[in-house]
């Protein structure tokens, strides 16, 4: 998809990556896709009907992406954030996975899901949306006047130093087979694993009647997937010469033109799809820098579309109310699970959508680390604060603590301190 100037080619990408968004934040609040939800679900209930709609969405994104990248249609290879870059920071993606997860819990759901909750009018998730967003911002970006950020103050001495280079990309495909053979083990494991994700997905019978989230598992898939197509195949052709945009903007003194704006960073112009605690920080530069168009990006628009899809299912469906914190401790939990999910967030790489879904499609290590490790710390926190509310007083933190990993099987059951929930 060729066009002759970056400014037609660039506003291309930005509403259709805007347009995709919007049938995400519609579809997933028609159709109640929330990924904490899934976990809250199988955790508290032993339904695995959502759970089984987050890894359709996999599937299809998977699926679509092993196809697409076979014949040049997606490339991951270089995507931004980098999913399957040699560096695996898996000390960062567990940490952040657990601290994001543990945070999403606290703040009544993800990044995407905190989108979708403003969309339906609840005010609540627009705090957790700007303390995220302030996180997110200077975990990435120096303070002013100084070149320091969250990350080095905080992470850097300790965390980034346990970071392994692999020598090669890190997707799963390329611990098997050699550079000569990448292409076609990359396609071929990537419909194996989706496939057999699939029979997992369809064994229920229940999910299978399911309607809501069969459709909620397709869709938001296919906008995953349709996310990564289109910030690959855009470009922009200066006599004969085939750019991406990402390239244009890196050769940009001599190849562009004087009517165009030249983009702050050229990073958030690379292959890329749905993801939404960095594209938070983001949307917080944009609005600081007084809506300068050098610093709208592909994860600004992603923000907005989800918000107005989400919004405009609430009209159809009569659903949109106003909520507010129903109290003082109503306010600490959230503005305590913001703070997390905007460290772990950035931390891990992703969230349940922009690791969950769009780093798994790329079947990278890091992305399964941090998924399990999203997973691991809702689950856990869940049971905890079911345990101290079964039991009150006499459930301290670490007897809560001991007992679900004892529920979770990762503790002898001698080691149990309350009775099972």
């Amino acid at each position: 998809m060729l066009f002759d100037s970056f400014a037609q080619a660039q506003s291309v990408l930005l509403w259709a990556t805007f347009g995709l968004a919007v049938v995400l934040g519609f579809v997933a609040n028609k159709t109640n896709f929330c990924t904490m939800g899934a976990v809250s679900d199988w955790v508290n209930m032993g339904d695995l009907g959502r759970m089984r709609a987050w890894m359709l969405a996999i599937v299809v994104a998977l699926l679509g992406v092993s196809i697409l990248e076979n014949f040049g249609l997606a490339n991951v290879n270089a995507s931004f954030p980098p999913y399957r870059g040699a560096q695996l920071i898996w000390a960062e993606n567990i940490f952040g996975g657990v601290l994001f997860g543990i945070g999403m819990t606290f703040a009544s759901g993800c990044g995407n899901k905190t989108l979708i909750r403003i969309g339906g009018g609840n005010i609540k998730s627009i705090f957790v949306l700007l303390i995220i967003a302030v996180i997110a911002y200077f975990m990435v970006n120096p303070f002013p006047g100084t070149d320091k950020t969250l990350f080095t103050v905080l992470f850097n001495g300790w965390l980034r130093p346990l970071a392994v280079n692999l020598g090669h990309r890190q997707d799963l495909a390329a611990f098997l087979v050699s550079d000569a053979n990448l292409k076609q083990a990359r396609l071929v494991l990537g419909v194996l694993v989706a496939l057999a994700l699939a029979v997992f997905v369809f064994k229920s019978a229940d999910f299978r009647s399911s309607k809501d989230n069969i459709i909620g598992g397709v869709i938001v898939g296919l906008t995953v997937l349709g996310a990564w197509y289109i910030s690959t195949v855009i470009g922009v052709k200066v006599d004969g010469t085939t750019y991406s945009l990402q390239n244009y903007v890196q050769e940009w003194d001599f190849v562009s033109s004087g009517a165009d704006i030249k983009p702050a960073d050229s990073r958030p112009l690379s292959p890329q799809s749905f993801t939404f605690i960095n594209p938070m920080g983001q949307t917080l530069g944009y609005v600081a820098g007084k809506f300068d168009i050098s610093l709208l990006t592909f994860g600004v628009m992603a923000l907005a579309g989800v918000i107005a899809g989400s919004f405009l299912w609430s009209l159809l469906s009569k659903n949109f109310r106003i909520e507010w914190f129903a109290s003082f401790a109503d306010f600490r939990n959230h503005v305590f699970g913001a703070i997390l999910m905007g460290f772990g967030g950035v931390l891990a790489m992703g969230c349940t959508i922009g690791q969950g879904i769009t780093g798994m499609s790329t079947l990278a290590l890091g992305s399964f680390l941090a998924l399990i490790s999203i997973i691991f710390g809702s689950a856990i926190t869940m049971r905890v604060q079911y345990y101290k509310l079964v039991y009150e007083a006499d459930a301290s933190f670490i007897k809560a603590l001991l007992s679900s990993l004892v529920d979770f099987k990762l503790l002898p059951s001698a080691m149990r301190q309350l009775e099972a929930v």
